[in-house]
């Protein structure tokens, strides 16, 4: 599994649309097994989503996206956690460890991610 996290001084970066950072981690039984940090230089949206896409990101961690965005990644296959804030590397732990939804890395003013939300939508 390889999951991505837009980051910014060693923190989930605050807008997605606007990030120019990843880290990517590759991970097996909730294991890290590899990472590296790459750079999104594409603005245009479908150019960036196809770079998410060749990296071959199964899930994506980061601040606010804008719908546009969300909607192309989503229809890609790769699952989106938005809303999140803090260190990139607590949140990443937080996420091997299932405790991501945890109140502390929500964005101020959000109650839920876009993955908690679409799993409300289809119960």
């Amino acid at each position: 599994m390889r999951i991505a996290v837009t980051i910014w001084n060693d923190k989930v970066s605050p807008v997605f649309d606007t990030a120019s950072r990843l880290l990517i981690i590759e991970a097996e039984n909730l294991n890290e097994t590899a990472r590296f940090k790459t750079y999104l230089y594409e603005q245009d949206i479908s150019r960036r989503c196809l770079r998410i896409q060749d990296l071959k990101v199964n899930v994506l961690i980061c601040g606010a996206i804008s719908r546009p965005f969300s909607m192309l990644l989503m229809s890609a296959g790769i699952e989106i956690i938005s809303g999140i804030s803090g260190p990139a590397e607590d949140v990443l732990s937080a996420y091997l460890h299932g405790s991501l939804p945890n109140s502390r890395f929500l964005m101020p003013g959000c109650k839920t991610n876009i993955s908690e939300q679409r799993k409300e939508e289809i119960i």
